[in-house]
């Protein structure tokens, strides 16, 4: 009897994509995916643009094209303090999701174990499951998101291969700390591990500094940096993202992406490296600004109808406490507010193994204004709402 592989029926359909579509259904407000809904800089899309007039919509080399892979290398430089070389040491993927991909297929082994922050990102979990590495978890503690040392040396094992950080995080908007990431750095050089880093949220920063784990001492051989502009520059269709590593892991990376993706679209390649290299700081300043009014509106909001955020330093989400939402779960809870708002959210469980987040939701903020202060008006009608249910369950 023909059936779907064990690998397949492992993966779950990501509860962002399963919000999105019930939120269309009923034509409400969608704060559950993350698709930024903010305008993409003209000259990346005019750079794009002159690239399929000048021909360029043939497959790239594996790696990408020379000129997205030298503003990539620049802005390493420049921006996260990393020296590396564009011709063997930077790989063009599509899209950041792609590059994890490619480089767990290159660098795992089946059976390897991999550790997880929590709450952690769907994809990169289920990543992990597609290539048949085992994740181990590591819960950050609230308010702040914190962990120990400790809790790292409790869970490695002999087949611990690699651990992944993302910061700053989705879906908490956690920025680690210079000290976080040195007990990161100590804990894989002492367990000669692979660190997997997810630095996609490096320009939306609010509270402290962004620090790229491959600039801290002894980590620039064994850190695999992962990064990509789809949120920077509100291209998440467009599928560009890069690794930063040594050449040797390069070397075993390349072909695996040629397989699975072959390239990332040419034309789309040079619309980046546009952007990288004409787009002035006053561009980053911008966003950051813009991106923190954003967070606060939606905060301030969250705060005014009970459901307490969990106030981000970074990216743009916000997790908040959903204890006053009606139901059992936290995929209940997010319906409820879906039925009586019309805003769509995603259930904190998605980020959590073993029954964890249920008393969570995710909200994301990449979105217009308009629709912010949409979302804002209904959200403002819950605690009526709210009240309502309480006093027909009390009659």
């Amino acid at each position: 009897m023909l059936s779907a592989s064990q690998r397949a029926t492992r993966l779950l359909q990501s509860e962002i994509r399963t919000m999105s579509l019930a939120c269309a259904r009923i034509k409400g407000i969608n704060l559950a995916q993350g698709v930024c809904d903010t305008p993409v800089p003209e000259v990346v899309c005019e750079g794009a643009r002159q690239a399929m007039e000048r021909g360029v919509n043939s497959y790239t080399r594996a790696e990408g094209l020379p000129e997205l892979r030298y503003a990539v290398a620049e802005k390493m430089r420049r921006y996260n303090g990393l020296e590396c070389d564009p011709e063997t040491e930077v790989i063009i993927h599509s899209g950041s999701t792609g590059a994890f991909y490619a480089s767990c297929l290159a660098l795992l082994n089946p059976g390897d174990e991999v550790i997880l922050f929590e709450p952690y990102y769907g994809y990169h979990l289920n990543t992990l499951v597609a290539v048949e590495a085992k994740p181990a978890f590591v819960t950050l503690q609230k308010p702040d998101w914190s962990f120990q040392p400790g809790d790292l040396d409790k869970i490695v094992t002999p087949r611990t291969r690699a651990i992944m950080v993302n910061s700053p995080a989705n879906p908490s908007g956690k920025v680690f700390t210079k000290q976080e990431l040195e007990w990161v750095a100590d804990f894989a050089k002492r367990n000669d591990l692979f660190v997997f880093t997810d630095e996609i949220y490096e320009t939306f920063v609010y509270d402290g500094k962004h620090i790229s784990p491959s600039t801290l001492p002894g980590m620039r051989e064994r850190t695999i940096t992962i990064s990509g502009y789809s949120k920077t520059f509100s291209i998440t269709g467009w599928r560009i993202g890069y690794t930063i590593c040594d050449r040797k892991w390069a070397q075993a990376i390349a072909p695996l992406h040629d397989l699975v993706y072959v390239c990332a679209p040419a034309p789309l390649q040079i619309g980046v490296a546009e952007g990288i290299l004409k787009l002035p700081q006053s561009f980053y300043d911008e966003l950051g600004k813009e991106y923190l009014h954003k967070r606060n509106l939606l905060c301030d909001t969250l705060h005014e109808v009970g459901l307490t955020p969990s106030v981000p330093k970074g990216a743009y989400y916000v997790l908040a406490d959903a204890s006053i939402l009606e139901g059992r779960t936290s995929k209940e809870k997010s319906m409820t507010l879906l039925r009586e708002t019309g805003v769509a959210t995603v259930a904190g469980s998605a980020f959590y193994h073993d029954g964890g987040g249920e008393n969570l939701i995710r909200f994301c903020f990449a979105k217009t204004d308009a629709e912010l202060a949409e979302a804002s008006r209904r959200l403002k009608m819950l605690p009526e709402r709210t009240g309502r249910v309480a006093m027909s369950h009390m009659s």
